[in-house]
């Protein structure tokens, strides 16, 4: 039987490999020529994984914000 602590354990490696791949397919020239506001959205994308956050942090809706993910190559890693 698995100890208490394993499911977070777990949920910690899972967020890790997510932030990786986000990490790793991004574009980030594309990332680093965006507006500030932009580009600190998607950088908190990458590595929270928040897109509801990064959407409201870069003045956009949810689809456009995913449209923009699609523009600079970073996968939506659920």
């Amino acid at each position: 039987m698995r100890g208490a602590g394993s499911g977070i354990e777990d949920v910690l490696r899972e967020e890790e490999e997510a932030r990786r791949i986000r990490r790793e397919m991004a574009d980030w020239d594309f990332v680093e020529r965006q507006p500030p506001r932009v580009r600190e959205a998607l950088r908190l994308y990458i590595e929270k994984g928040d897109l509801r956050l990064a959407a409201r942090l870069a003045g956009m809706g949810i689809e456009e914000f995913r449209e923009l993910l699609r523009r600079a190559r970073i996968p939506v890693v659920v």
